[in-house]
């Protein structure tokens, strides 16, 4: 060890420790942050799925049956951005007893919602009672 470097006042020996810490540490920052990111795409896409089928599951249950289908789809993919419509996708059945169900079907994207899209597909599920026709 130096012999004036062990004579320096105890406040000048870690000069510029905090620097080089916080440049060994960056990477660590970047890769937590962006999973911290994905993990919103994740659940944000839980939530527009579960948003599309009790939207789509509304408009069928005061839809006629044979156009049931058609309405529950558009209604579904409606309130969703070109990021998430584009690798959507929304049906409708029913199993006859006036309870109707929607289920929609989303991909995930990676990072910027309409570039790529994970093989990870998040399912949404609604169910309701068909309205009365007077």
């Amino acid at each position: 060890m130096n012999m004036r470097a062990a004579l320096a006042p105890p406040a000048l020996r870690d000069r510029g420790q905090v620097t080089i810490e916080f440049l060994g540490m960056t990477p660590t920052i970047i890769v937590t942050l962006i999973a911290l990111w994905q993990v919103v795409l994740v659940g944000y896409t839980f939530t527009l799925a579960g948003n599309a089928a009790d939207e789509a599951v509304r408009q069928a249950t005061a839809a006629e049956p044979g156009a049931r289908q058609g309405a529950c789809e558009a209604a579904g993919l409606n309130h969703l951005s070109d990021a998430w419509r584009s690798g959507a996708s929304v049906t409708c059945g029913g199993s006859g007893s006036g309870y109707v169900t929607a289920d929609a079907r989303l991909q995930v994207p990676v990072l910027f919602p309409g570039t790529l899209t994970f093989g990870f597909t998040v399912h949404g599920h609604a169910g309701a009672v068909e309205e009365a026709k007077p």
